[in-house]
C-alpha cells in the first residue's frame, strides 16, 4: 500500500495533466454534489469544433460543457481534501471506537432473487420437487405463493431494497402458525413439531438446489461492512464513497505518513491547538454565529473549550504507540479550566528526572574471532558478554583454530548509554591455575542508532600477547522504545539548562501524548543529567552562530523567556531532530530549511521522496492545508450524504443505518473537527427523509432517534450539557419538522404499501410514536392524545380512499361498471367484495397491532373503505332484474365476514347492507311460501301416491320448481349442503313425490336463511318464527290432505282375502311418519306461543295416524268377517249344511275328497301374513306398525269370539272348526312373530276363543275322531305352516 503502483509513470502524466485543469478551474463547489460522471474523453475535439463555427447555440453549449467541467474538478478537489481529513481519522483514532452492540442487518434480496424464489414456490406447487409435503402444508404454501410472493406491494418493497429473506421467513411462519394454531390436536404429535417441520420444508424450497446464505470463498467489502473492518478496509469502503483512485489514495497515505503514528499524534495537537486559538480569536473579536439569545455567545466559547480539552485528555489516555511494549503513558494532573491555553505558565507541572524512564533491549550476537595465534589449536576458547550493572553470559567453547560461535546474548537496561564489554578466554591448563586465561577484551558504546549489522571490532591484549591483531566480528542491536521519539549527539546552549556549550548525548522521550522531555544524558547513567520539557517551545532552523566553536548546523528552541540553540555536524540529522521536535512541540508553524540547506544531503537519504512526489501530483495543498480554516459543518454533510447512498445501495436491508466501520469514521470526524452534533443529525434527517420520499425503506426508529437528538438540542435539553442554540439550527429543525411530519403522515396513509404485510417489523407501530413526538410542542410537553388521534383518523381516513382506489385499479372494475350486464356487474361486484375482506383481514393481521392504542381508529377506517365499496356495490344491486336472487351470496360473503368482527358488527356499513337485504330476503319469502303452498295444492291433486327414492342423491343440483300459474322468476336456492334428516333414507323409499318436494323445500329454505345469519337479532327472530310457523301451516296442510286421500284410496279396495294393502297406502302412511319428524326440526321454537302452535300440529299428526290404523284394522277386518260369513253357511239346521254334508259323504266313497275348509282358511292366512309383510317393508315408523298389528290382532280375535257367541247354542260344523282352528293358531303365530306383546296375544277374548274351540274339538273327537284331519288347537311342531 505504501509504494506506487507499477503504473507509476503512465499514472504521474495523467495526474499532471489533471492537476494543470485543476489550476484553471475556481476552488470552491457544492458539498451536496453527486460524485462526478466519467469524463467525456471527446470533449476537447467537441471544443475545438465549436471554435471553427460559433453560432449561438453552439457557443452555449460550450460554457455549459466549460462549466460541468469546472464543477466536477471543483468537487473533486473538494472529495480530494476530505478524504485526506477521513484518512487521519481512520490512521490515528482517538475519540470513538467501532461499535460491537449494533443489530446485525440482514442480506437485502433483490428482484432476481425474488423471481428464483417465485420459481422454486411454483416448481413445489406443481409437483417438480423432491420434498415430501402433505396437503395442509401445500395449501400454506400455496396461499403463501398466491397472496405474498406475488404481491406488487412485496415487489415494490424488494425493489426499494428494504426487503429481507428473514422478512419473507417471517411472515410465512405468521402465517402457518395461525393455521397449525387451528388444526385439531393430533395424538403423539405436538404443534411446535409441526411447526419447525414446516418451517425446515420452507427453507428446503427457499435454498433450492444452491444455498442462498453460501458466501464465497473471498467475500467483497460490502458482504464484511457488518463486520469489524480493519483500516485497510476502511480506507477501501471511504475510496469507493467519495470516488478516490488508489494511486490517489496511496499518495496520500505516503505524504501525510499515516503510518506514522508519531506524526498522526503531532497532527493532531496542531489541530486542537489550533482549533484553541480559533477560539480565543472569535473570543477577541466578538465574531461568533447567530445564536438564539445573545447569553450563549459565551456560552459557545466554553463550549469549544471543553470540547478541545476533552479531546486532549482523550489523546493523552492513549498509549504512546500502539502494539509497543508495556510502556503506557503516565497521566500527569493537569489542570481542567484552560491550562492549555496558558503556554509558558511557570505554574504548570514540571517533569522530574524520575519522571523520565527508559528501557532498552540489547541483543549482542558474536560471530567469531580472528587473528588468534597464541594458543594452540586443540586448545578450548570461549567469550564472555557483559551491560555493565547487569549479567555476564558466556558463549559456548570452541576449539582455537575454529573460533565461530554465532551466539546472542539478550540484556535490558535502563541506560541510554550503555558501556557493553565482550572478552575472549581460554581454558587454563595448569593444575594451580585458579580463572581462566584471557586473551583479549572490546568495550562497546552503543546508542539506539548504531549500526545494527555485524562488524569486525580489535580487541584489546594484554601485554606480551602474539595476538597483536585480535579481532572479533560481532553485533549489537539496541532496540528503541515507543515513547523514545529521537536521539543523538548535539551541542547545545540555553539559558536554564545546558548552559554551556558542548557535545551531549540528547533523547527526546515522549512521557505523555502531550508531554514531551529533550534530555541530555551521560555513560552508565538512567536518569538524565539534565531535561527540558517541550511544550510551549517553537523550534526553527537558525543560521550558524560564530561565536560558538562545535558543530556545523544550527536550529533552536524559543519559549517566552528561553532561547536554547542546539548544532548537528550533519545537515541530515538536524532535519530529523527538527522533524521529530516539530512533532513534541505541537505548533502550527511549520519549520522549512533554507534552499541552500535543502540540496545538502550527505548520507543520500529520501526524507522528502514522499512529499515531492506528492508535490508532483498536486497533492500538497491537500495535506498540508489547515483543517482548522475549512467548514467542516459542510464537508461533513457531503461525508454523510455519500457515505448514506453507498450504504443504502450495497447488499444489506440496512433502512438507513450505518455500518459499525461508518459509524466510527463519523464519529470520529465529528468529534475531531468539531461538527455539532445537532448539524450532524439535522443532516442526516434531511438524508433520511429524502431517501424515504423517493422510496427507500428507512428505519423509523432511526429517524426517532436523530430527532429526539434534535429537539433535545433545540429545546435546551441535550445529555451532554451542550446549551447553545444557533438560529440557523432551530430554522432547520423546524422546516425538518414540518418535513418529517408530511412524511409520517403520508407514510400513515399509505401503511398497506409502506409497510406492506407489517414489514419491516414494528415499524408502523415506530412510525406513529415518532408522529406522536414529532407533534410535540417542545420536548418536556406532552401533546394531548386527542390531537394525536385526530391527526391519525385524517390519516386513515386518506388511507381508506387510496386503498380502494388502488384496489379498484386493481380489479379494472371502472371499466366493468360501466359497460358489462347486470350479470357481470354482480360477479365483479362480488369478486372486489372478496378482495376488500382480504384487504381488512390483512389489516387485522398485520397491522392492527401497531394501532393497538386506537383500535376503533382503524375500525373507522374499515367502515370509511366499505363505504367506498357501497357505492360500487348499490350500483351494481341497483342494476339486477327485480326478483333475482343472485345476490345473496354476496350479502353471505359480506355478512359472514362482518359479524365476527367486533367493531364492525352492526356499524354503518353492516347495517346499510341489512337495509338493502331485508326487503329481497321479506320478497324472497313471500314468493317461496306462495309457490310450496300451490305445490302442496297442485301436487296433491295429481299425486299417484308411488313411493320415490330419495332425491338427495341428486339434491346439490335441484332448483326449486316454478309454480305454472305464477309469471315469475321464483326463487333459486343458492348452494348448500344435504339435510341431515334424509341422510338416513338414502337406501329406503318414503314419501310421495309431494311431500318429498315440501319437506325439501321446507327444510333447504330454512337452511338458506340460517345461513344468512342475519345479524339483527330482532329480524333474525321474526325470520325465524315466520318460516317455523309457515312450516306448521303447510305441514298442517300436507297432512290433511293426505288423511282424505288415504280414506278415498281404502275404500275403493275390496274386501276379499284378494286384498293386498296398496303401495300409495304405505307411501301415505310415511307421509304423516316423515311429518312427524320434520316437525320436530321445522316447525320448534322456543317459547310459550309458538310451543303451543306446534304441539297442535303434532296432535293432529297423531289423531290422523290413528285414524288410519283404524281405517286400515276395519279393512283388513272386514276382510275376516267376509271369511266368517262364508262359514255360516255350514251353521247346523241350514238347508246349506245339510246339502253338503250329503253330497261330500255320497263322493267320498268313489274318490279321495279334499280337506274340506282348508282352502278358505289358507286363503286368509296367506292374506294376513302378505299384509304383514307389506306393511313392515314399506311403512318406515316402527312403533306405528306395533300398534296397527296390536289393533289388527284384537279386532280380529274379537270378531272370531262375537262369531262363535252368535253360535253359542249350536254345535260348530266340523269343517267350521277346522278352519276356525287353523285361522286362530296362524294368527296367533304369526302376530307373535311381528312383535305384538304376549299381553296383547292372551287377552280374555283370546281365551274364550281358545276354550270354545278346544271344547269343540273334544265334542267332535268323540263323535267323529277322524273328521278333524289332525287339525286340533293343541300346539304342535309337526303341523304345516
Amino acid at each position: 500500500m505504501l509504494d506506487p503502483s507499477s503504473s507509476e509513470e503512465e499514472s504521474d502524466e495523467v495526474l499532471e495533466e489533471e492537476r494543470r485543469d485543476v489550476l484553471v478551474a475556481a476552488g470552491g463547489g457544492s458539498p451536496r454534489s453527486l460524485p462526478p460522471p466519467p469524463r467525456d474523453p471527446r470533449g476537447r475535439e467537441a471544443g475545438a469544433a465549436r471554435a471553427v463555427s460559433p453560432s449561438p447555440s453552439v457557443l452555449s453549449e460550450g460554457r455549459e460543457e466549460q462549466e460541468r467541467l469546472q464543477r466536477e474538478e471543483r468537487e473533486k478537489r473538494l472529495r480530494l481534501q476530505l478524504y485526506v481529513f477521513i484518512a487521519r481519522c481512520i490512521a490515528h483514532p482517538f475519540n470513538a471506537k467501532q461499535p460491537t452492540d449494533m443489530a446485525r442487518r440482514q442480506q437485502k434480496l433483490n428482484k432476481q432473487q425474488l423471481q428464483m424464489l417465485k420459481e422454486r414456490f411454483q416448481a413445489f406447487l406443481n409437483g417438480e420437487t423432491q420434498i415430501v409435503a402433505d396437503e395442509a402444508f401445500c395449501n400454506a404454501v400455496r396461499s403463501y405463493y398466491e397472496v405474498f410472493l406475488k404481491s406488487d406491494r412485496v415487489a415494490r418493497m424488494v425493489h426499494s431494497g428494504g426487503c429481507s429473506a428473514n422478512d419473507f421467513r417471517d411472515v410465512f411462519k405468521k402465517n402457518i402458525e395461525k393455521r397449525v394454531r387451528s388444526l385439531p390436536e393430533i395424538d403423539g404429535l405436538s404443534k411446535e413439531t409441526v411447526l419447525s417441520s414446516w418451517l425446515a420444508k420452507y427453507d428446503a424450497i427457499y435454498r433450492g438446489e444452491e444455498d442462498f446464505c453460501k458466501q464465497p470463498n473471498r467475500m467483497a467489502l460490502s458482504a464484511v461492512s457488518e463486520l469489524i473492518l480493519s483500516k485497510e478496509q476502511l480506507y477501501e469502503m471511504f475510496q469507493q464513497i467519495l470516488g478516490i483512485k488508489k494511486l490517489e489514495h496511496q499518495l496520500i497515505y505516503n505524504a501525510c505518513q499515516l503510518d506514522n503514528g508519531d506524526e498522526q499524534a503531532a497532527q493532531i495537537r496542531r489541530e486542537l491547538d489550533g482549533r484553541l486559538q480559533l477560539a480565543e480569536q472569535m473570543a477577541r473579536e466578538r465574531k461568533f454565529p447567530k445564536f438564539v439569545t445573545r447569553e450563549m455567545e459565551n456560552m459557545y466559547i466554553e463550549e469549544l473549550r471543553s470540547s478541545v480539552n476533552l479531546l486532549m485528555a482523550n489523546l493523552e489516555s492513549l498509549p504512546v504507540s500502539k502494539g509497543g511494549p508495556e510502556f503506557k503513558l503516565q497521566k500527569l494532573k493537569r489542570s481542567q479550566n484552560s491550562a492549555f491555553l496558558d503556554i509558558g505558565d511557570e505554574n504548570e507541572v514540571q517533569l522530574s528526572k524520575s519522571d523520565v524512564v527508559l528501557s532498552f533491549t540489547l541483543e549482542i550476537v558474536i560471530m567469531e574471532v580472528q587473528g588468534l595465534k597464541s594458543v594452540a589449536p586443540n586448545r578450548i576458547v570461549y567469550c564472555t558478554m557483559e551491560v555493565e550493572g547487569g549479567e555476564k553470559l558466556q558463549t559456548d567453547q570452541a576449539e582455537a583454530s575454529r573460533p565461530q560461535w554465532g551466539t546472542q546474548g539478550d540484556f535490558t537496561t535502563t541506560h541510554p548509554r550503555p558501556v557493553v564489554k565482550v572478552k575472549l578466554f581460554t581454558e587454563s591448563t595448569g593444575v594451580l591455575a585458579l580463572e581462566d586465561k584471557e586473551l583479549g577484551r572490546v568495550v562497546l558504546y552503543p546508542t539506539s542508532n548504531s549500526p545494527k549489522s555485524p562488524d569486525l571490532h580489535k580487541m584489546i591484549v594484554p601485554k606480551n600477547s602474539q595476538d597483536s591483531d585480535l579481532k572479533i566480528k560481532l553485533a549489537v542491536r539496541m532496540d528503541k522504545p515507543p515513547h523514545m521519539k529521537h536521539c543523538g549527539y548535539l551541542y547545545a546552549l540555553g539559558q536554564k539548562v545546558w548552559k554551556r556549550w558542548k557535545k551531549r548525548y540528547f533523547v527526546l522521550v515522549q512521557v505523555s501524548q502531550y508531554t514531551f522531555a529533550m534530555c541530555s544524558y551521560r555513560e552508565k547513567k538512567s536518569e538524565p543529567q539534565e531535561l527540558m520539557q517541550l511544550e510551549g517551545y517553537t523550534v526553527d532552523y537558525t543560521a550558524p552562530h560564530t561565536g560558538l566553536q562545535g558543530g556545523r548546523v544550527f536550529f533552536n528552541a524559543v519559549k517566552e523567556g528561553d532561547t536554547v540553540i542546539f548544532a548537528s555536524d550533519d545537515e541530515q540529522d538536524r532535519i530529523l531532530w527538527v522533524q521529530a521536535m516539530y512533532r513534541a512541540t505541537g505548533q502550527s508553524y511549520k519549520p522549512v530549511p533554507a534552499s541552500q540547506a535543502q540540496k545538502m544531503n550527505p548520507k543520500g537519504g529520501n526524507v522528502n521522496t514522499d512529499t515531492d512526489r506528492g508535490q508532483k501530483h498536486g497533492m500538497d495543498e491537500f495535506i498540508s492545508a489547515n483543517p482548522c480554516k475549512f467548514d467542516h459543518a459542510s464537508l461533513f454533510r457531503l461525508l454523510q450524504r455519500q457515505t448514506l447512498d453507498h450504504r443504502l445501495n450495497d447488499s444489506y436491508s440496512c433502512l438507513g443505518w450505518f455500518s459499525p466501520g461508518q459509524v466510527f469514521v463519523l464519529d470520529e470526524y465529528c468529534a475531531r473537527y468539531g461538527v455539532r452534533g445537532c448539524h450532524r443529525h439535522l443532516c442526516y434527517l434531511n438524508e433520511l427523509i429524502e431517501h424515504s420520499e423517493n422510496g427507500s425503506v428507512i428505519d423509523p426508529t432511526l429517524l426517532h432517534y436523530s430527532f429526539a437528538f434534535c429537539a433535545s438540542h433545540v429545546h435546551g435539553n441535550r445529555p451532554d450539557g451542550i446549551g447553545t442554540v444557533s438560529v440557523e439550527e432551530k430554522e432547520r429543525f423546524e422546516e425538518i419538522k414540518d418535513r418529517l411530519s408530511s412524511l409520517l403522515e403520508n407514510q400513515i396513509s399509505h401503511f398497506r404499501y409502506c409497510f406492506p404485510f407489517g414489514r419491516p417489523e414494528g415499524a408502523l407501530k415506530a412510525t406513529l410514536s415518532l408522529l406522536e413526538r414529532v407533534l410535540m410542542k417542545d420536548i418536556a410537553t406532552p401533546i394531548p392524545a386527542e390531537e394525536v388521534k385526530k391527526v391519525v383518523r385524517k390519516c386513515l381516513e386518506k388511507a381508506a380512499l387510496i386503498n380502494y382506489t388502488r384496489l379498484t385499479e386493481y380489479a379494472k372494475i371502472e371499466e366493468t361498471m360501466n359497460q358489462a350486464t347486470p350479470a357481470r356487474k354482480l360477479e365483479e361486484v362480488l369478486h372486489l367484495a372478496e378482495l376488500c375482506i382480504e384487504v381488512l383481514q390483512q389489516n387485522e393481521e398485520h397491522h392492527s397491532e401497531a394501532f393497538a392504542w386506537w383500535p376503533e381508529l382503524l375500525a373507522e377506517h374499515a367502515e370509511k373503505f366499505l363505504s367506498l365499496y357501497s357505492v360500487d356495490m348499490d350500483s351494481a344491486l341497483e342494476a339486477q332484474l327485480q326478483d333475482s336472487w343472485d345476490s345473496f351470496p354476496l350479502f353471505q360473503l359480506l355478512n359472514n365476514a362482518l359479524r365476527n368482527d367486533t367493531f364492525l358488527c352492526n356499524g354503518k356499513f353492516h347495517k346499510h347492507l341489512q337495509e338493502i337485504f331485508v326487503p329481497m330476503v321479506i320478497r324472497y319469502i313471500d314468493l317461496m311460501e306462495s309457490s310450496i303452498a300451490q305445490s302442496i295444492h297442485r301436487g296433491l291433486e295429481q299425486e299417484s301416491w308411488q313411493p320415490v327414492k330419495s332425491i338427495t342423491n341428486s339434491l346439490p343440483n335441484v332448483a326449486l320448481p316454478k309454480v305454472p300459474s305464477l309469471p315469475l322468476n321464483l326463487p333459486q336456492i343458492p348452494s348448500f349442503t344435504t339435510p341431515t334428516w334424509m341422510t338416513s333414507l338414502y337406501d329406503s323409499t318414503n314419501g310421495s313425490a309431494t311431500s318429498e318436494d315440501l319437506f325439501w323445500k321446507l327444510d333447504a329454505l330454512q337452511m338458506f336463511v340460517f345461513d344468512l345469519h342475519w345479524p339483527e337479532p330482532e329480524f333474525a327472530h321474526h325470520l325465524e318464527q315466520r318460516l317455523k310457523l309457515m312450516a306448521t301451516d303447510m305441514i298442517e296442510a300436507c297432512v290433511k290432505r293426505t288423511r282424505i286421500a288415504f280414506e278415498l284410496k281404502l275404500q275403493k279396495t275390496n274386501k276379499s282375502t284378494d286384498l293386498r294393502i296398496p303401495s300409495s297406502l304405505c307411501t301415505m302412511f310415511n307421509v304423516l311418519v316423515d311429518a312427524k319428524k320434520q316437525t320436530a326440526k321445522l316447525c320448534i321454537l322456543d317459547g310459550g306461543q309458538e310451543q303451543q302452535y306446534h304441539s297442535k300440529i303434532d296432535d293432529l299428526i297423531e289423531e290422523t295416524v290413528k285414524e288410519i290404523i283404524s281405517l286400515l284394522v276395519s279393512k283388513v277386518v272386514s276382510v275376516l268377517e267376509g271369511v266368517l260369513s262364508k262359514l255360516s253357511r255350514y251353521d247346523e239346521g241350514t238347508f246349506f249344511s245339510s246339502l253338503v254334508s250329503f253330497t261330500v259323504k255320497a263322493a267320498a266313497k268313489y274318490v279321495d275328497v279334499p280337506k274340506p275348509g282348508m282352502d278358505l282358511a289358507d286363503t286368509y292366512i296367506m292374506f294376513v301374513r302378505q299384509n304383514q309383510d307389506i306393511l313392515r317393508e314399506k311403512v318406515n315408523e316402527e312403533m306405528y306398525i306395533e300398534k296397527l298389528f296390536d289393533q289388527w290382532y284384537s279386532s280380529s280375535m274379537k270378531v272370531i269370539c262375537m262369531w262363535l257367541a252368535d253360535r253359542l247354542d249350536l254345535q260348530l260344523h266340523i269343517y267350521q272348526l277346522k278352519t276356525l282352528i287353523k285361522i286362530v293358531k296362524k294368527t296367533y303365530r304369526d302376530f307373535r312373530l311381528q312383535g305384538v306383546l304376549e299381553g296383547t296375544l292372551n287377552s280374555k277374548t283370546y281365551d274364550t276363543v281358545h276354550s270354545r274351540l278346544t271344547v269343540e274339538e273334544a265334542t267332535v273327537s268323540v263323535t267323529d275322531a277322524g273328521g278333524l284331519q289332525g287339525i286340533t288347537m293343541k300346539d304342535s311342531d309337526e303341523e304345516e305352516g
